[in-house]
C-alpha cells in the first residue's frame, strides 16, 4: 500500500492493480465531460479488453479512485497501427520513441480531488512494472486540451510539419517517474546500505553473520573480480559480484550447454554462439550417459567465454529495475559473451531471471540447483517487420536442422506466392531482426475453427468473446526464435498482433507423431512462458438425427483431431508469470496423479519448469480404452482427453519403476539405474494386480487352510520374468501387449483360456476374449472367494444380466477357488496347466493364456521403497489430513494411502472416493508454498487436525460385460451411511431387452446412484451430468414417474430439453438461482407475519422474474451449444 494526498491535503492508502472486468462500473462513473473531449466515447469493457495494460488505483475499500488504459498504438482514426512509428517520426520529434519501449494512453479517468496524485502514482507503477517501457505518448485529436492533472505528467511534442492528420501529441518519460537506476562501482563506504539491504532481503548466513565478507570483497577486487551497486537518491539500493572464475567442466557436467558451445570460446564469430540444437524441445530431452561422452568436449586451448553472478541482492522497492545491471556488467568483461547464475530449485524467481535463460539440466544430474544464461547480443534491440522476399535465405538458415522446418519454409513461400495456404487461409509472416540480422520468424494464419475452439475450449475464461471479431483470431503456425533473444517473446507476439491487426493467438500442440502435428515450433517453452493454457470443455453428446435442424452448427459438432490448447492475447503480452524450479516428483500415472499435474499445468500465471512424472509405462493416452478392452475403466481420462491436456509439453515422464527413496539425498532410484532427485515427492501409485505366486500345496487342502498359509507366506512373490502366456493385467499397455499375444498366438489354437480374479475386471476381460474370437466353451472364469459384503456389481438385476450371458456364451464359471499350482509345480517358460483348490473338491484345468485380475494390492517395489525408506507403512502409505507422510516433503494420495489410526476414519480412506476429486484437492493444498496469490494456510486449531477431508464426487464405473452390454455405474462416495427416500429407485427398461435403467434418490431427492446396462453405445458424459442434480430439475422425474409418464429412461434423457443439463456451465446456472431464492428467504425471514401477508406475493413475482432472467440469459449466452431453444425476439 502506499499513501497519496488529495488536493484538500487528505490522504488516502491506495494499491495500483492490474483492472478487472468488474471495474468497469466504477471506471464508468468517473467519466468527465472532459474525459470525454479528450479520449472521445468509450466502450470501457471493450477497452478493458483489447488493452495491453490497464491498471485500476483502488484503495483500501477497494473503491476505485483512478484508472488509465495503454495500448501499443495511438487511439484509432488518426493512424493505422502499423504505422505509428513512421507517422510519429515524420510529424512530431518523437524519434526515440519505437514499438518497443512506447505505449500510448487512451483512457485516464480519476476521482477530482485525487487526479493528480493518482495519475503519477499510475505512472510511476507503470514505468516499474514494465523495464522496457520508457515514454507514454498521447495523442489527441485536434487541439483538445489535457486535464490539469495530466498537464503536470505529459509535455508536448514538438511538431514537425502542418501536413497530415490535425491532431496533438503529448509524452511522458521513466525518467521523471521511476528513472533507470545509476550504477557504479562498489566501494567500503556503501558497506552499510548493502548490509541493509541484505539483512532485509536475505537469509544468506555467510554475509549476515561476518559483516567483514562484503568489504573483503570489495577490496579484492581485479580483472577478474568486480563489484558494483546500484543507487537511488545517493544511497546504495542494490548490490552485484562478479567473476570469470567459472568451473565451466563442473557446469557442463550438470547442464545442457552444447547449443552455447559448452561456454567455451571458439574461433567462430560470437553471433554463431546460438548455434540450434536438434529440433526437440530441451524439455523433452534426456541424454543418456553415452550420448554425453560422445558430444563435443573443449579442448585444452579453448578460453572460457562467461563469467557469474556471484552475489545479487537489491531493495523490493527498485528490484523490476534490476536489467540496470546487466549492460554494466558486460562492460566489465568485454571479451566475454555469456552471463551466467545459478540458484536453487527452491528459490522463488527474481525480476532479474526474467531476462536470462533457463538451461535444462542433464538427465543424470542431481545438483539442486538451476543455471540461467544471457548472452551478449540480447542487449541490442530487436526489430519486429513484416517479412519479404529477400528474408529467405536467412529464415532457412535460422531453422537449418529443426523439426519439420521443411513445413515452416513452405509455408514461408506459399506466403510470398500467394498469402495464402493450399486451403485458401490467408497466411501472415514476420521476421525479428538485430542489425539487419534475422533472429526469428513467426508465421500465422488465419484461424478457421473459431466457433469449434469457443465451444471445446474455455477460451472465456481469458477472453470477452463478443469483443474480438472473427478475423481477429489467428493461429501459430511457425514460430522460431534464437535463445539469446527469448526475453523479447513477449514482446516479438505483442509486435504480431498489431501488425496483423489481430488480438488472439492459438497455439494448437497435437500428441507427437500425429498427423496433424505439422508446425515448427522452437522453442515450444518460449511460448509457453508467454501463452496461457486453456481447459477443455466437457462436451453434450448431442442426438442429431432427432434434433435435425434443431441442432448445433456443423462447425461445432465435427469431429477434429484432439490437441492441447493456449491462448495469447493483447492483455497478456504484458501480464508476468511466476516461475516456479521447485522439483516436482509424481510417482505413478493414476488418476489421482493425473489430477493432480492437471491442476498445476492449467495455472495460467504459474509456469512450473520440473514436473516428473515416474510411471512404469509411460504417460497414457497412447491407446483408447474402447479399442483396448480387459480392463473397466473410471471414465476420468479418455485418451482424447489427454490429448487435450498440456501434460507432454510441461512434464517429463521417466519411463520405469520406483525401486527406492533417498530422503537424505532427495532422489528416487528408478529401474535401470536412473536416479529422480525432488524437492516435493508426490507418492500416487494407486493398487496393482500381483502376480500370482501359488503356494504349492497338496490340493487336498481347503480354501480357509490356504489363505492361512498364503497369509503366514505373504512376504513371498513371484520373481523373474513368468510365463509367456500368463499376463496381469494393470494398465492399458499391458492390455494391449496381453491383446496382440492372444491374436497372435491363441485364437486359432483350440485350447483354454483361464480368466483369474473376481472383480469387474474378470467380466469384461471374458468380453474381451470374446469379442476376439475365442470360442466361450474354452474360456474358464475362475472367481476367488469374495469378501465379506463386497460384490462385483452392485444392482443383483446386473449380476443376473451377467450371469446369464455367461451361460449362453457357454462360458464355464467356477466360484470359490484359490490358485495352488502352476504346470503341478514346475515353472517353465509356457504355462500349460493350472490347478486351484476349494472347499469342495480341486479343480484341475489345461491353460494356454492365464489373465490374473487377482490380490489387489500395493506394488512389491512400490511397498519396499517406502518401508525401507522408513516412512509409516500399515497395510497402506500412512498419511494425515493434508496428504504429509512421516516426511513432510513426501505427500501420498489415492488408494495406495490410509489415514493415521489417529483419525479413526478407516472408512474414509481416498480409496473411497474419486482419485479425480482427490488429486485436485492435493494441488490446491500443495499450490500455497509457489503462488504468491494465495495466502498460506493460517494456523489451523488444533481440533481440526482431528478431521479428514470428504469429498462428493461420484465414483464411476464402466465397461463392456459379457452379451455385448454397455455398462455404467454412478454412485456416491463410499462413507458413513446416510438416509434414502423410501420409494426411490427408478428403474425402466428390462437387462433381457438391453435397455435397463436404474436410478436412485437420496433424503433430499437428488441422484444419487445411477445404473445403466445397455446394448447400444452410451452417452457417458450426458449421464454424467446427472449425479447430484435434483429430480425437479430433470423435469420433475419423481412425480412424472410415478404418474406412469416415464416409460424409457433412454428416451427421456435423450430429449432436447435435457440439453441445458448436460451442458458444462449448468452448475453455473444453479448457483446464480439458489442465490436469487436464498435472497428471497432471507427477505421473508425479516418480515414480519402481516408483512409477509401483504408483500409476498409481489416478492414472489420479482423473483419468478429474476429466475426467468437468469433463465434466459443462459440459454441466449450459450446459444451456440443450446440452439434448441427458443430465445425472446426470436418467434
Amino acid at each position: 500500500m502506499r499513501s497519496i494526498t488529495s488536493c484538500s491535503g487528505q490522504e488516502e492508502a491506495v494499491t495500483v492493480r492490474r483492472s478487472e472486468s468488474a471495474d468497469a462500473e466504477g471506471i464508468n462513473s468517473l467519466i468527465s465531460s472532459e474525459a470525454l473531449r479528450l479520449f472521445g466515447r468509450v466502450n470501457v469493457i471493450h477497452l478493458l479488453e483489447k488493452s495491453n495494460l490497464a491498471v485500476t488505483l483502488a484503495n483500501e475499500k477497494e473503491d476505485i479512485l483512478a484508472h488509465a488504459s495503454f495500448f501499443d498504438h495511438p487511439v484509432g482514426g488518426l493512424v493505422d497501427q502499423t504505422q505509428w512509428e513512421l507517422f510519429l517520426q515524420k510529424h512530431f520529434s518523437a524519434e526515440q520513441s519505437t514499438p518497443f519501449n512506447t505505449l500510448f494512453l487512451h483512457l485516464f479517468v480519476a476521482e477530482t480531488d485525487f487526479a493528480s496524485a493518482s495519475v503519477k502514482e499510475i505512472m510511476r507503477a507503470v514505468f516499474n512494472a514494465v523495464p522496457e517501457i520508457e515514454y507514454i505518448c498521447l495523442l489527441s485529436p485536434g487541439d483538445a486540451a489535457l486535464e490539469s492533472a495530466l498537464v503536470e505528467v505529459f509535455e508536448p511534442v514538438q511538431r514537425l510539419s502542418d501536413s497530415g492528420p490535425h491532431c496533438s501529441a503529448f509524452i511522458c518519460s521513466r525518467q521523471e517517474h521511476c528513472p533507470r537506476l545509476h550504477i557504479r562501482p562498489a566501494r567500503v563506504e556503501d558497506h552499510d546500505d548493502v548490509m541493509r539491504v541484505f539483512t532485509e532481503q536475505t537469509k544468506l548466513l555467510s554475509v549476515v553473520e561476518q559483516p567483514y565478507h562484503l568489504v573483503e570483497l570489495i577490496e579484492a577486487q581485479d580483472e577478474k573480480n568486480h563489484t558494483a551497486v546500484c543507487e537511488s537518491d545517493g544511497a546504495a539500493v542494490g548490490f552485484i559480484s562478479v567473476t570469470s572464475e567459472v568451473d565451466l567442466k563442473a557446469l557442463n557436467e550438470d547442464f545442457e550447454l552444447s547449443q552455447f558451445n559448452h561456454l567455451y570460446k571458439h574461433e567462430e564469430p560470437a553471433a554463431q554462439s546460438d548455434s540450434r540444437g536438434d529440433g526437440e524441445e530441451p524439455r523433452r530431452t534426456e541424454s543418456s550417459a553415452s550420448q554425453q561422452q560422445q558430444e563435443k568436449q573443449p579442448t585444452g586451448a579453448e578460453k572460457s567465454n562467461a563469467f557469474c553472478i556471484q552475489f545479487f541482492i537489491i531493495d523490493k522497492n527498485y528490484e523490476m529495475r534490476s536489467v540496470d545491471f546487466i549492460p554494466y556488467v558486460f562492460r566489465l568483461f568485454p571479451d566475454l559473451d555469456f552471463c551466467i547464475i545459478t540458484v536453487t530449485t527452491m528459490s522463488p524467481e527474481f525480476p532479474l531471471l526474467q531476462s536470462f535463460l533457463r538451461v535444462p539440466t542433464r538427465a543424470t544430474s542431481l545438483l539442486p540447483r538451476e543455471l540461467y544464461i544471457f548472452h551478449r547480443t540480447g542487449l541490442r534491440s530487436v526489430e519486429v517487420r513484416p517479412a519479404v522476399a529477400a528474408d529467405r535465405p536467412a529464415v532457412s538458415d535460422l531453422v537449418k536442422g529443426l523439426r519439420l522446418n521443411e513445413s515452416l519454409l513452405q509455408d514461408l513461400d506459399y506466403f510470398y506466392e500467394t498469402r495464402r495456404d493450399l486451403d485458401g487461409v490467408a497466411l501472415q509472416a514476420f521476421v525479428a531482426q538485430v542489425n539487419s540480422q534475422v533472429v526469428g520468424v513467426v508465421i500465422i494464419r488465419d484461424e478457421q475453427d473459431v466457433e469449434f475452439i469457443r465451444a471445446h475450449y474455455n477460451i472465456e475464461n481469458f477472453i470477452y468473446f463478443s469483443h474480438h471479431r472473427y478475423e481477429e483470431h489467428a493461429q501459430i503456425r511457425h514460430f522460431v526464435l534464437q535463445p539469446s533473444f527469448q526475453h523479447f517473446s513477449k514482446h516479438l507476439f505483442k509486435e504480431v498482433l498489431r501488425l496483423a491487426h489481430k488480438s488472439c493467438l492459438f497455439h494448437r500442440l497435437y500428441p507427437s507423431k500425429h498427423s496433424q502435428e505439422n508446425s515448427c515450433v522452437h522453442h515450444l517453452d518460449f511460448v509457453l512462458n508467454c501463452a496461457v493454457p486453456v481447459r477443455p470443455r466437457r462436451q453434450i453428446i448431442y442426438p442429431l438425427e432427432e434434433l435435425g435442424t434443431n441442432g448445433p452448427s456443423r462447425q461445432i459438432t465435427e469431429e477434429q483431431a484432439p490437441f492441447a490448447l493456449s491462448l495469447i492475447s493483447r492483455k497478456l503480452t504484458m501480464e508476468p508469470k511466476v516461475t516456479i524450479n521447485a522439483r516436482i516428483v509424481v510417482v505413478g500415472a493414476s488418476d489421482t496423479g493425473l489430477s493432480f499435474l492437471e491442476v498445476l499445468c492449467f495455472c495460467p500465471h504459474l509456469r512450473f519448469n520440473n514436473l516428473t512424472l515416474v510411471s512404469t509405462h509411460g504417460l497414457p493416452g497412447a491407446y483408447a480404452h474402447q479399442d483396448v478392452g480387459f480392463l473397466s475403466t473410471s471414465h476420468a481420462y479418455s485418451s482424447r482427453d489427454l490429448s487435450q491436456l498440456p501434460l507432454h509439453s510441461c512434464i517429463t515422464v521417466v519411463t520405469g519403476k520406483m525401486v527406492g527413496i533417498n530422503r537424505k539425498s532427495k532422489h528416487l532410484r528408478v529401474s535401470g539405474g536412473r536416479k529422480v532427485p525432488y524437492d516435493h515427492l508426490v507418492l500416487c501409485t494407486g493398487l496393482q494386480y500381483q502376480v500370482p505366486c501359488p503356494p504349492g500345496v497338496d490340493l487336498s487342502v481347503t480354501n480357509s487352510q490356504l489363505q492361512t498359509e498364503s497369509r503366514s507366506s505373504r512376504s513371498s512373490r513371484s520373481s523373474g520374468p513368468g510365463p509367456s502366456n500368463l499376463f496381469t493385467l494393470n494398465d492399458l499397455h499391458d492390455c494391449v501387449a496381453a491383446r496382440r499375444w492372444i491374436a497372435a498366438n491363441f485364437v486359432e489354437l483350440e485350447d483354454h483360456a483361464v480368466v483369474y480374479g473376481n472383480s469387474i475386471d474378470v467380466f469384461t476381460s471374458v468380453e474381451t476374449l470374446l469379442s476376439l474370437g475365442v470360442q466361450g466353451n474354452h474360456i474358464h472364469l475362475v472367481l476367488t472367494p469374495p469378501e465379506p459384503g463386497v460384490s462385483s456389481f452392485s444392482d443383483p438385476a446386473v449380476e443376473k444380466a451377467v450371469a446369464t450371458a455367461l451361460e449362453k456364451a457357454e462360458v464355464r464359471v467356477h466360484r470359490d477357488c484359490l490358485l495352488a499350482q502352476m504346470n503341478t509345480g514346475e515353472n517353465p517358460d509356457r504355462l500349460t496347466s493350472v490347478s486351484f483348490s476349494s472347499d469342495t473338491q480341486p479343480l484341475h484345468l489345461h491353460c494356454g493364456v492365464f489373465i490374473n485380475l487377482s490380490n489387489r494390492g500395493v506394488d512389491y517395489d512400490a511397498f519396499r521403497s517406502i518401508n525401507n525408506s522408513f516412512l509409516v507403512f500399515d497395510s497402506r502409505l500412512v498419511i494425515n489430513a493434508t496428504f504429509h507422510t512421516s516426511d513432510p516433503d513426501i505427500s501420498g494420495a489415492g488408494p495406495l494411502t490410509k489415514f493415521s489410526r489417529r483419525y479413526y476414519a478407516d472408512d474414509c480412506s481416498h480409496a473411497n472416493f474419486s482419485s479425480k476429486e482427490v488429486g485436485r484437492d492435493l494441488a490446491a493444498k500443495l499450490l500455497p508454498l509457489f503462488d504468491p496469490t494465495l495466502e498460506p494456510a493460517a494456523e489451523s486449531p488444533p481440533e481440526s487436525d482431528r478431521l479428514v477431508p470428504l469429498y462428493k464426487q461420484a465414483k464411476i464405473q464402466g465397461g463392456k460385460l459379457p452379451g455385448g452390454y454397455n455398462y455404467l455405474h454412478v454412485t456416491k462416495p463410499s462413507g458413513p451411511p446416510v438416509k434414502h427416500l423410501q420409494d426411490s429407485s427408478i428403474v425402466t427398461g428390462r437387462v433381457e431387452t438391453g435397455n435397463y435403467f436404474c436410478l436412485n434418490l437420496d433424503v433430499c431427492e437428488l441422484v444419487e446412484t445411477l445404473t445403466c446396462l445397455s446394448l447400444k453405445p452410451l452417452p457417458v458424459s450426458n449421464y454424467l451430468s446427472l449425479y447430484g442434480k435434483h429430480q425437479q430439475l430433470l423435469g420433475q422425474l419423481s412425480t412424472r414417474y410415478h404418474q406412469g409418464l416415464v416409460h424409457d429412461l433412454y428416451s427421456f434423457f435423450r430429449q432436447s430439453w435435457c440439453l441445458a443439463v448436460y451442458h458444462d456451465r449448468f452448475s453455473d446456472l444453479e448457483q446464480e438461482l439458489q442465490q436469487i431464492l436464498s435472497a428471497t428467504d432471507e427477505w421473508t425471514e425479516d418480515r414480519e407475519d402481516s408483512d409477509v401477508l401483504l408483500q409476498d406475493r409481489f416478492r414472489a413475482a420479482e423473483s419468478g422474474a429474476a429466475l426467468r432472467s437468469s433463465a434466459v440469459k443462459y440459454l441466449t449466452y450459450n446459444r451456440n451449444l443450446l440452439p434448441m431453444f427458443a430465445c425472446p425476439g426470436q418467434l
